[in-house]
């Protein structure tokens, strides 16, 4: 077992889409690390299946948090369960339609910007609400996506709202420094969570593996070690870090995609070894 993340034993932390993928395993980590954990999801039965595997304490709340009734509901069962909320975990999104731009409906956007870019939104005010009615400061982290730091032509509406997110994360930092309020985000690459299933595109879920070759690590990443980033933001160690987007990607962050030694095209280890051998007519 990792050594525990300093600063969250006794905390109390609020872990949004915590009933699979990402946010359960930051609910997994945060738990093993001494933290009393509201895991609140869309899905009561998944989020309530997760709280009763925790070690430590838990509480399971279902709640839409695209909605002020939503937000405002797990909160007050954080409050009721533990007395206070030290952390949060804004990580419940959706994928939505990855449709080409023209075929994209106004309702399939606004269903996206709703849950990711609203409920984000709407997380951070609570939280500000709730650190200034406790008189204390916190930690926050976001749940952006590789997708908030570069351009696809097939998921306008996800990247759209992660692109938000970021100006979110920002502005709240700066709102939040003087206060003793720090947030930051983590931009997770290739993870295979049940992200998919709520999109028009389940299939593609089966090539992540394949595409996961393409990064410098040449694989795809795990909730868990996602999970470990977001407990090191929320951790003591991290204290004199805000506003920070800290990317999670096995280096596909880095990858220049137009040269053939960034590896342009290239789907396989052997193809990277065969063309970076091979002169570059582009960049002599």
């Amino acid at each position: 077992m990792a050594d525990q993340v300093k600063g969250l034993a006794g905390k109390v932390a609020v872990v949004t889409g915590g009933g699979s993928g990402i946010g359960a395993a930051t609910a997994q980590r945060l738990s093993r690390d001494g933290a009393d954990v509201v895991v609140v999801d869309v899905d009561g039965g998944a989020a309530a299946s997760v709280a009763r595997d925790l070690p430590g304490r838990s509480v399971a709340v279902a709640a839409d948090v695209a909605t002020e009734e939503g937000v405002d509901s797990y909160i007050r069962a954080a409050l009721d369960a533990f007395g206070r909320i030290d952390l949060h975990h804004l990580n419940a999104g959706v994928l939505g339609t990855l449709a080409p731009l023209p075929d994209v409906s106004a309702a399939d956007f606004d269903h996206v910007i709703a849950v990711n870019l609203r409920g984000g939104f709407l997380g951070l005010r609570a939280a500000f609400r709730c650190y200034r009615n406790q008189g204390t400061g916190g930690a926050v982290v976001v749940t952006a996506s590789i997708s908030a730091l570069r351009g696809a032509d097939d998921q306008v509406p996800y990247q759209t709202s992660k692109h938000g997110l970021l100006g979110l994360v920002h502005g709240a930092a700066m709102y939040g420094g003087p206060r003793g309020v720090r947030v930051n985000a983590v931009a997770p690459g290739l993870v295979p969570t049940g992200l998919f299933a709520s999109s028009d595109d389940a299939g593609r879920a089966r090539t992540l593996t394949r595409r996961g070759l393409t990064v410098p690590m040449r694989r795809v990443g795990t909730p868990d070690e996602i999970a470990g980033v977001v407990a090191f933001l929320l951790g003591d160690d991290a204290a004199y870090v805000t506003g920070e987007v800290v990317s999670a990607d096995g280096g596909a962050f880095i990858v220049n995609t137009v040269t053939r030694g960034g590896g342009a095209g290239a789907w396989t280890p052997e193809d990277l070894t065969s063309e970076r051998n091979q002169p570059d007519d582009a960049h002599p």
